[in-house]
């Protein structure tokens, strides 16, 4: 058991809070990916309200938006883990990083493809 999951109630949520605005913060100003997604996500979320579409559809183009910035912080945080064990280049590393970057170009896939089927 970590000793860090000791907290229960609202002390937790307080720290998990915290966390995850360092976790932001360190994304955001450590990894350029991150910080062009924020970009593309600034422009796109806003566009999508002036589109003439459903709420629904409105919401699939949002949400595909958003799962491209979770995407992003998960591959940062895989390859910030592969990192802090070795520096060393090695096969299941290159894998680990590889398949991040994968399920990034996917996530960007889907934003393509959601908003073409949608507007078009």
């Amino acid at each position: 058991m970590s000793p860090f999951k000791g907290q229960t109630g609202l002390k937790r949520i307080l720290n998990a809070s915290g966390y995850s605005l360092d976790g932001l913060r360190a994304a955001f100003t450590g990894e350029a990916a991150f910080r062009q997604l924020v970009l593309l996500n600034a422009i796109l979320i806003p566009l999508s309200f002036f589109l003439n579409v459903s709420r629904v559809e409105q919401a699939l183009l949002i949400a595909v938006c958003l799962l491209a910035l979770i995407v992003e912080l998960l591959n940062s945080a895989v390859e910030a883990a592969i990192d802090r064990i070795s520096l060393e280049l090695h096969p299941l590393s290159k894998n680990a990083k590889d398949m991040g970057s994968a399920a990034q170009f996917v996530a960007l896939s889907m934003i393509a493809l959601v908003w073409a089927v949608i507007l078009l």
